[in-house]
């Protein structure tokens, strides 16, 4: 019987370089760059949710959706805004300029995105060209009112206006804000404008948790976002707490592990049940300062909290008022998406929908946050909303939450059974004031007949 032979690769004396083990190339360019910011939504978050959420309807800007056949149409559009922006310039030598610059700046450029274009160096530096120009053109006429604006019809017709809008705040229409923000300097070296970031606040005012008075935009101006990337991370900014933007701010102090056990809370109905009264918080509050407050000993007496004058007794999660909109489900998903890609290890959004989320299961649910006006919608049904909600979270992933200790105090709080009972009795006997009055009305009433059958059976003899 013939043996088999076996073929081997003998082990060299000297130590192996890794050609000899395999043909990988050691200049091979890293996953992402350290300076990278504007991404390709992940295909979990596309696939399980709604891909439309994520991809611009009328105009692309940047090179991920470049050259795309659907949004050719406003091509022509950009370029008339070229030529607009071209007669606002006293000398021409300033776009020559910025050209040269991005020419310079090109490779950096490229790093900030996440997945490589195809585009040479000259056609990628025309299409931020063109794209910048743009955005510049249309803030300017958006800030200031002039006949242009009043015969434009990206502005006179309500629905490409708001599709506008809502294509430049998506996480993969993006061009970063360094670029733009050049583009401003070099314009305002001849022209009086105003900054530009108040520029692009007063573009994207509409998608502001709350309206900001002037004096608030330009403290936000100065304090808060210069360290901005991109019109998405622009938007973030606005929904993050406040102290978030002072100086004292350390992550490691307010975001914790997530548990088990603190991460996911009671619906809203069964805490309304264990006493928890929900208040709307809507002035001077940032849509993500949530607070879950009660006094340590006198929250046991959750009963008389109905009482005008000792509503301190009551324990209260105060959650400022939520406006959804048609176009709220595509902002809150495109920045989840940015915390899951550039944010992990802050990820406020997506904590914030986790927590609305836990609250919200069923049309009950929403029916009594939406008595409390802790959310307001223009949606068509409770269920819709609901539905949206739960929908929202899929697949996302978060280490790290911002209201872990709310989340447990509300756990402590729901599995106390003093609670529940105090809860059911302020439902039954102390949900109003009527009530109350009736309450203690009937308990007068059935002292007095106690006091009565005691008189009239001999037991008690009042003295005279």
């Amino acid at each position: 019987m013939a043996s088999s032979a076996t073929t081997y690769t003998a082990v060299p004396d000297t130590e192996p370089q890794i050609e000899h083990i395999i043909h990988i190339s050691k200049d091979i360019e890293p996953a992402l760059h350290d300076s990278c910011c504007i991404y390709k939504i992940p295909l979990t978050l596309k696939k399980l949710n709604k891909e439309e959420a994520y991809a611009p309807l009328m105009i692309s800007i940047g090179p991920f959706h470049h050259n795309k056949a659907e949004l050719e149409p406003m091509h022509k559009q950009k370029q008339r805004y070229f030529l607009a922006f071209w007669e606002r310039l006293t000398s021409k030598k300033v776009l020559a300029k910025y050209k040269a610059f991005l020419s310079d700046k090109v490779e950096n450029i490229r790093h900030m995105y996440s997945e490589p274009t195809s585009l040479c160096n000259d056609k990628f530096v025309d299409m931020i060209l063109l794209d910048s120009v743009f955005i510049m053109e249309l803030f300017l006429r958006k800030s200031y009112q002039t006949e242009q604006e009043e015969n434009d019809y990206m502005f006179t017709t309500s629905w490409i206006c708001k599709s506008i809008q809502r294509d430049l705040l998506l996480l993969e229409n993006q061009l970063p804000i360094f670029v733009l923000a050049e583009l401003h300097t070099r314009f305002c070296e001849q022209n009086s404008v105003i900054s530009f970031i108040e520029l692009a606040f007063n573009y994207f005012e509409d998608y502001y948790p709350h309206k900001l008075t002037n004096d608030q935009t330009k403290e936000m101006v100065i304090k808060n976002f210069k360290s901005c990337k991109h019109f998405t991370d622009l938007i973030r900014l606005f929904y993050l707490p406040k102290k978030v933007h002072a100086k004292e701010w350390m992550p490691s102090k307010h975001f914790i592990l997530n548990g088990k056990d603190e991460c996911v809370i009671k619906t809203a109905t069964k805490l309304n049940e264990a006493g928890v009264s929900f208040e709307n918080k809507v002035n001077h509050k940032s849509l993500l300062d949530i607070k879950f407050k009660k006094v340590p000993v006198l929250n046991w007496f959750l009963c008389l909290g109905c009482i005008p004058c000792i509503t301190f007794v009551k324990a209260r999660l105060q959650i400022p008022q939520l406006k959804v909109l048609q176009t709220t489900e595509c902002v809150l998903r495109n920045l989840i998406a940015l915390e899951q890609c550039h944010y992990s290890d802050q990820p406020f959004i997506c904590n914030y929908v986790s927590l609305i989320d836990s609250l919200i299961h069923t049309q009950e649910d929403v029916e009594l946050l939406v008595d409390k006006e802790i959310i307001v919608h223009e949606l068509g049904c409770h269920n819709e909303l609901a539905t949206m909600i739960n929908g929202l979270c899929k697949n996302v992933v978060v280490n790290w939450n911002y209201y872990g200790n709310t989340s447990k105090e509300l756990n402590e709080h729901y599995n106390c059974c003093w609670k529940h009972y105090m809860g059911m009795l302020r439902s039954v006997y102390f949900r109003d004031p009527w009530r109350l009055s009736s309450t203690i009305v009937g308990v007068v009433i059935f002292l007095f007949a106690i006091f009565n059958f005691l008189r009239v059976m001999g037991v008690y003899h009042p003295k005279h």
